[in-house]
């Protein structure tokens, strides 16, 4: 005798299935690209190293920015070094401190100043972001929401800046910082050096990078803003009498954050790249506050006999900057609907 199933209520299955949230969406369909949640792992991993490092470097694992070893001066991978009797071991009871990736000219390890370089890029990847997204946001929504001559004045800023090379004025900038702080008397310019010296030269490299890196986002804020803003549901915020503030920070900003976002994150690599580039040619962070770009410039010059020097912060840079751009592509995909055929 076979017993009949249960009738099953469409409306009761249908409550089962729970409805995501937009951004509970974007996350699902981030999960689901392969390349974008790599990435995201390995920011994280390499996020997780930079704010470890000086935990890693009190259970012996790496060394400190200043550890040097004088008799391992450009030391091969996989060699290592006796500590010397003056020296405190960097383990109890290790007696050496083996260079997975070797030394440097001056004896010291160059996975622990990779380590310490991501604090860097971190670093400028982060407050670049910021500066630009903060910036691009106050002023495009000021130009697109309000309009007239107001919109008007504030392009014609944005097209004079678009006038002037973004790198050469960073670089201007760093010249003229750089020549202040070996001035005798730099007036009250020495609180702001003091700073840049506390922070290892990362102070004045931030304001560099901050002076044009928010134009871009001021444009693409404005332009989401004034698709945006005509709307049924700003007109309807607007007839009810809602306020400008209101509508800008309930209506505009969450429906226009989204796109921000990913475009913000498809810039990090070029805020990284500057940086690497600055330090190159040195005027980015001061010695001996460890970066990619001045590891690569102290390791060309050995670059035959010791390749090391060069593939490791160099790789180090390159899978940073990849990671970040797979991140923002997949973010891209995730958040609009159009890229991912719904």
């Amino acid at each position: 005798m076979t017993s009949l199933s249960q009738p099953v209520s469409i409306g009761a299955a249908t409550a089962v299935k729970k409805s995501r949230s937009a951004w509970g969406d974007a996350w699902h369909q981030l999960t689901r690209n392969r390349a974008a949640l790599a990435s995201l792992i390995f920011i994280l991993l390499l996020i997780a190293l930079a704010l470890g490092a000086d935990v890693l470097r009190d259970t012996g694992f790496i060394e400190g920015i200043n550890d040097q070893h004088r008799d391992s001066s450009l030391a091969p991978p996989l060699t290592c070094a006796t500590m010397q009797p003056n020296q405190q071991p960097y383990a109890p009871g290790s007696p050496q401190f083996c260079f997975v990736f070797g030394a440097d000219a001056l004896g010291r390890d160059v996975l622990s100043r990779t380590i310490y370089g991501a604090r860097v890029s971190l670093a400028v990847a982060l407050i670049g972001a910021t500066i630009s997204l903060g910036l691009g946001i106050v002023y495009g929504v000021t130009a697109g929401y309000y309009g007239g001559w107001v919109d008007n004045l504030m392009m014609r800023v944005i097209d004079f800046l678009y006038g002037i090379p973004s790198l050469v004025l960073v670089i201007l900038f760093q010249t003229f910082f750089k020549s202040l702080e070996r001035s005798d008397d730099p007036g009250f310019a020495h609180y702001l050096i003091e700073i840049d010296r506390s922070m290892g030269g990362l102070f004045f490299l931030f304001i560099a990078m901050g002076a044009l890196s928010w134009i871009d986002m001021a444009r693409l804020t404005r332009g989401q803003v004034l698709a945006y803003k005509q709307r049924e549901f700003v007109e309807s915020a607007r007839a009810i009498g809602a306020s400008d503030r209101r509508i800008i920070f309930l209506h505009l900003l969450p429906n226009i954050l989204g796109p921000l976002i990913v475009a913000e994150t498809l810039n990090i690599p070029a805020y990284i790249f500057t940086e690497a580039f600055l330090s190159f040619i040195g005027l980015g962070v001061e010695p001996p506050t460890p970066s990619w770009g001045s590891m690569i410039n102290a390791g060309r010059d050995s670059l035959t006999a010791f390749p090391n020097l060069i593939l490791i912060p160099g790789a180090a840079l390159a899978l940073t900057t990849l990671a970040f751009n797979f991140l923002g592509d997949g973010l891209r995909d995730a958040i609009d609907p159009y890229l991912r055929g719904k």
